[in-house]
C-alpha cells in the first residue's frame, strides 16, 4: 500500500511539472507577441537566458504580476526542471492570466 502511495505521489509531481508547449507553438506565440518569462533566480538568469525573456523570479511572481500588463495577452513561463513553472502557470491562472504556457525547462526551448 505504501508503495502505491508513493508512485501517486511520484507521477504526480511529474504530470505537475510536466511541459504543456512544445517548441515550435512556443516559438510561433512569442512571434505573435507572447511574453516569455524566466522564473529562476537572478543568478541562474546571469547564466543565461532565453533571448528575450523577462526574468521574474517565482518568489516575486505575486507582487511583479503587474508587469506584465493585460491578462489576456500569452504568456509563457520557464525555468531550469518544469517545477517553479508549473507553480507560476498556476499562480497567473489565479491573477486572472487567461492564456498561460508552461515551457518546463529552459532546455524546451
Amino acid at each position: 500500500m505504501i508503495w502505491i502511495a508513493l508512485a501517486a505521489v511520484v507521477a504526480t509531481f511529474f504530470f505537475l511539472k510536466r511541459a504543456d508547449i512544445g517548441r515550435d507553438k512556443a516559438h510561433a506565440l512569442v512571434a505573435g507577441g507572447a511574453q516569455l518569462v524566466d522564473v529562476r533566480s537572478p543568478a541562474e538568469f546571469g547564466t543565461g537566458h532565453i533571448d528575450g525573456a523577462r526574468n521574474i523570479p517565482l518568489g516575486e511572481l505575486d507582487r511583479r504580476v503587474r508587469e506584465l500588463g493585460a491578462t489576456d495577452r500569452a504568456v509563457i513561463v520557464y525555468c531550469a526542471s518544469g517545477t517553479r513553472s508549473a507553480m507560476a502557470k498556476r499562480a497567473l491562472h489565479k491573477a486572472g492570466f487567461t492564456e498561460v504556457y508552461n515551457l518546463g525547462s529552459m532546455r524546451n526551448w
